[in-house]
C-alpha cells in the first residue's frame, strides 16, 4: 500500500496584505491552499460551483482568522460568472493579488478512439477555457495596478501522455502552454504566471469522470505501480504559496512538478 508522504504546517506569512482568488475552493487541493493563503495572512476568495462547500470553508476559515475569506458560487467554464468572481474580490478587497486557477475535472480515461466531443468539450470548457476567461480578467486589473501573480494547477499529466484520456491530458497540456505564453507576454509587466504540475494526489476529482473506458484505464493503469507515494493537498498548497509569495519574484514560467519522484522514473 502506498502510503502518502508526512508534511509538517509551517506559517511564516508570507501572504501578509495579499488578496487571493481560488476556484475549486470547496475541497481538494483548491480547500487546502485557501485555508494556508488564509493562515499566511492573505485574504482568499474561496470560489466554488459548489457554493455550500464554498461557504463551508470559508466560514470555517472565519472561525479562526477574523474576515480572512469570502465564498462565492462561480461555475468556471461560464465567462459571465467568472468576470463576477473578479469584481466581487476587487470591489471587497480593493485590489487582485493572486489567481489560483485550481478548478479543473477529469475525463473517463478515453483515448482519443472512444473520446465523445461531449466529454472532449467539457474538459476543455472547465480546465482549459475557465482558466483562460479568469487570467485574461485578472490581468486587465494586474496591468492597472502594475503587476500580479497567476498560478495554473495542471497536472503530471500536462506533461506526459498517459496519466488519464485524450481530454484530460490535452487539456492540461494547454494549460501550461497558456500559463508560459502569459508568462512571457506580460513578465515586464510585473505579473507573473506559473504552474503546479501534482503526481497522484487525494482529492474527490474522481467524482467528475462518470463512464470509464476499461481498455483506457488498463492501459493508463500500468504507470500506478511505480508512483512513490500519493501526496496530500497541504503539500499542493505549500508550493502554491511559496510561488504566490514575494520569495518566488524571479520565478515565472515555471512547471513545478510535485509528485514525489514519480516523474523521475
Amino acid at each position: 500500500m502506498i502510503k502518502a508522504a508526512k508534511h509538517k504546517e509551517e506559517i511564516t506569512m508570507r501572504l501578509m496584505n495579499k488578496v487571493a482568488i481560488v476556484t475549486g475552493g470547496a475541497s481538494g487541493m483548491g480547500e487546502a491552499i485557501c485555508r494556508k493563503f488564509a493562515k499566511e495572512g492573505a485574504k482568499v476568495v474561496v470560489a466554488d460551483y459548489n457554493f455550500e462547500g464554498a461557504l463551508k470553508v470559508a466560514n470555517e476559515i472565519n472561525a479562526e482568522i477574523l474576515d480572512a475569506a469570502t465564498a462565492i458560487k462561480t461555475d468556471v467554464s461560464v465567462e459571465t460568472d467568472i468576470n463576477a468572481m473578479i469584481d466581487t474580490a476587487i470591489t471587497l478587497y480593493g485590489k487582485l493579488d493572486i489567481l489560483v486557477n485550481n478548478a479543473g475535472i477529469m475525463d473517463g480515461f478515453e483515448p482519443v478512439g472512444e473520446v465523445s466531443n461531449d466529454r472532449w468539450e467539457k474538459v476543455f470548457a472547465v480546465n482549459v477555457n475557465g482558466a483562460m476567461y479568469a487570467s485574461r480578467k485578472a490581468i486587465a486589473h494586474f496591468l492597472e495596478q502594475g503587476g500580479g501573480s497567476i498560478i495554473n494547477i495542471a497536472s503530471i499529466g500536462g506533461l506526459q501522455g498517459g496519466r488519464a484520456g485524450a481530454a484530460y491530458v490535452a487539456s492540461k497540456h494547454a494549460v501550461i502552454g497558456l500559463s508560459k505564453n502569459t508568462a512571457f507576454m506580460y513578465a515586464k509587466k510585473g505579473i507573473r504566471c506559473n504552474v503546479i504540475a501534482p503526481g497522484a494526489v487525494a482529492t474527490n476529482i474522481a467524482q467528475s469522470m462518470g463512464d470509464i473506458s476499461t481498455f483506457g484505464q488498463q492501459t493508463t493503469g500500468v504507470g500506478m505501480a511505480i508512483n512513490p507515494a500519493f501526496g496530500t493537498p497541504a503539500q499542493i498548497a505549500s508550493v502554491a504559496v511559496f510561488l504566490a509569495s514575494d520569495h518566488a519574484n524571479f520565478v515565472n514560467g515555471a512547471v513545478v512538478t510535485a509528485d514525489g519522484g514519480w516523474t523521475s522514473y
